[in-house]
């Protein structure tokens, strides 16, 4: 049985790699999340009501026209927290999906993460969490900001239970400052909205002089079947809640992001020894991951 496992788990992470036009390089694809993850997308790709393709007409989520609608509201209340200052990075470990995007200048103001909307959010923006709360489909939301030369290096997200829904409030109108997935760009615009798939790899940069500022949201994927989609919602809303983060004190926080703290410890150790060393570095990291895969396999 467990070779069986096994080899599923490699069938997975194999179609993982290859799925779309960019892909990391092999070795960096062992290690990236994705791989972990693969057995559980896979099963997201298999049931998939709607197109497994980069990006997805929003024509299967005629839902979404009410946040189209609401643009100009999202704006305003977005731009209000924007000259308060409260759309910002984590000032602690605490924030474990996009960590890596706050040294980039990056920086977002929660609304709802697969759970109830922040209190922070429900107060500050009543209207924006209002409308949200319309619309079933909508499992988290928040402000993300790309400022003025910013950048976001290449990735995976890590679980296909969601897709990525974008929609323009403020930005530079301009195609300098853009997403662009498995080798497909798209420029954002003001009022409007794109759909895609954060399971493959994309990578963004806005090489204007201007910030740029969306509403940035997970929708639920449709799946074919009932079952599928009850499974496809108790994966993604389990594992996805556990990475809540709050914006302020009394804003709940996931149990990855308490733990995130310690595990950061771990991260910063394989930082500077990556710097003082790489080959001991290298050689430290396939060990873990070789230790690990000797204890699921073959203990």
């Amino acid at each position: 049985m467990r070779w069986l496992i096994l080899l599923l788990f490699v069938a997975c992470t194999m179609y993982v790699h290859r799925r779309g036009r960019a892909r990391h390089w092999f070795f960096r694809q062992l290690s990236d999340h994705s791989t972990f993850t693969a057995p559980l997308n896979c099963f997201s790709y298999l049931f998939s009501a709607v197109p497994t393709t980069p990006y997805i007409s929003s024509s299967y989520f005629p839902e979404l026209a009410e946040l189209r609608k609401e643009w100009p509201t999202f704006r305003d209340e977005a731009l209000a927290l924007h000259e308060a200052s409260r759309i910002q990075a984590s000032e602690k470990y605490n924030d474990i999906g996009f960590n890596s995007f706050f040294r980039r200048g990056w920086k977002r103001f929660y609304l709802k993460w697969y759970v109830n909307p922040h209190p922070s959010a429900a107060s500050l923006c009543p209207r924006t969490v209002e409308i949200l709360q319309r619309i079933p489909s909508v499992k988290a939301a928040m402000f993300a900001m790309l400022p003025a030369g910013g950048t976001l290096g290449r990735h995976r997200d890590p679980l296909a239970a969601s897709l990525r829904y974008h929609l323009g409030l403020v930005t530079p109108n301009d195609d300098r400052c853009a997403i662009v997935v498995d080798g497909i760009p798209y420029a954002w615009r003001d009022g409007e909205d794109v759909i895609f798939d954060e399971t493959y790899l994309h990578d963004a940069a806005n090489r204007t002089d201007r910030d740029r500022i969306i509403l940035f949201c997970d929708i639920e994927r449709p799946m074919k079947y009932r079952w599928a989609q009850a499974v496809n919602r108790l994966m993604g809303g389990f594992l996805l809640r556990a990475s809540a983060s709050p914006n302020e004190i009394g804003d709940r926080t996931g149990g990855l992001n308490q733990a995130f703290r310690y595990l950061y410890l771990l991260r910063r150790f394989s930082k500077k020894l990556k710097a003082w060393n790489r080959t001991l570095y290298y050689i430290f990291k396939w060990s873990l991951f070789g230790c690990l895969a000797y204890v699921i396999f073959w203990r």
